[in-house]
């Protein structure tokens, strides 16, 4: 088996797996119970997040537990726009986000009269700062923009796009990193808010975090009894939360090693895609995350190749996983002036540090021998 879809979910590690279960089998109290296994059990939750915190190297940070980065979008987003409406009703956006960004600001327009800006994207699939520039406003609240697309891999210049947002004194920053973590070097405390995915760094489906600055607040999605500072009511999943301080732990401090290595495949990887420029072209920029590869197919269908590729248990995305079962262009790859044949036929290769260049070295092989087969 090879597996190239680790921009969808990853294996979980084993040192994420032992956490969660010693947690499940030590520490399984409610923390909000007064007797001693729930001291016990919340004050390794505060550890835990205190961790998350220090790995960041944030201080003027907190954090609410919760189940993936598409709630922790919502949260940021939705919870932050009702929260400051009285600021402005003026937000900012991107045409490429995710799909759990970029809903959220069709529901503030929509459903709360919230004015939006959403931003075009050059041919790289990058936003230029200057178009941001452009459009802030004195009424700005919230410029939403991603790390790393999660379809192609480009990679936005977060810090140059923080200044800017900065400047105006009633927005803040809200940053989709799902795919950035443990992949692409960043300083955390520009961003205002952003988020993590456990699934996608080697922890658990379920745990995720929104990491803000203390000095934000935000009208909870979910209520009831206020756990998590009244951010996000309900009885919070210890071992998800402590099993994703270890992963997040484990994925910064392996970063830079993770990446050379991953660099190295993604070079042979796409200096061999290229050779085939009469059957395929490559949509991720050079610059792109050495994590996600995008190409098109120019004279197959995409989901064949998809598929047949299954079939030989190589194991490659398409679309957004999130949503790819309803929608089987790239909204992404259009936005970027790709034509309707490159939206129709992409794959998505994305790597991590657990793959290795006779994987690279197999799929090349396997994919030139369906290609010679199918229609």
């Amino acid at each position: 088996m090879i597996y190239f879809d680790h921009a969808a979910t990853s294996k979980t590690k084993k040192e994420v797996l032992e956490t969660f279960l010693d947690v499940e089998e030590n520490n399984f109290a409610n923390v909000n119970s007064n007797h001693k296994l729930g001291v016990l059990a919340k004050s390794r939750l505060e550890r835990a997040r205190e961790h998350i915190l220090r790995d960041f190297k944030l201080t003027n940070h907190q954090l609410v537990f919760v189940s993936s980065s598409t709630e922790a979008n919502n949260l940021a987003i939705i919870g932050y726009a009702k929260k400051y409406a009285t600021r402005g009703k003026h937000l900012i956006t991107t045409s490429v986000e995710h799909p759990s960004v970029l809903r959220c600001f069709n529901v503030l327009k929509n459903e709360y009269g919230f004015d939006v800006t959403i931003l075009p994207v050059d041919g790289k699939g990058k936003v230029k700062p200057e178009d941001l520039r452009v459009a802030m406003r004195q009424s700005t609240i919230l410029v939403s923009i991603m790390a790393i697309n999660n379809e192609v891999g480009s990679i936005n210049p977060i810090s140059e796009i923080a200044k800017i947002v900065h400047a105006y004194p009633k927005a803040v920053l809200h940053v989709d990193t799902t795919q950035a973590i443990g992949k692409l070097r960043l300083n955390y405390d520009e961003i205002d808010m952003f988020v993590v995915s456990g699934h996608k760094i080697g922890g658990i489906k379920g745990s995720g975090c929104l990491i803000y600055r203390r000095n934000i607040s935000f009208l909870p999605l979910i209520n009831g009894g206020g756990q998590e500072n009244g951010n996000r009511s309900g009885t919070i999943a210890n071992s998800l939360a402590i099993s994703l301080s270890k992963a997040i732990s484990l994925a910064l401090i392996n970063q830079d090693k993770n990446i050379r290595q991953v660099s190295i495949l993604a070079s042979l990887l796409r200096s061999s895609l290229r050779k085939k420029e009469n059957l395929l072209v490559i949509n991720s920029p050079d610059d792109a995350s050495p994590y996600i590869t995008n190409f098109s197919m120019l004279t197959k269908k995409g989901a064949v190749v998809t598929e047949a590729l299954s079939n030989r248990e190589i194991y490659v995305g398409s679309v957004s996983a999130c949503h790819s079962r309803y929608e089987e262009v790239s909204d992404v790859l259009l936005n970027m002036g790709k034509s309707m044949l490159i939206a129709k036929n992409s794959i998505r290769i994305s790597l991590d540090e657990t793959n290795q260049e006779e994987e690279i070295v197999a799929f090349l092989h396997i994919l030139d021998e369906i290609l010679e087969t199918i229609r």
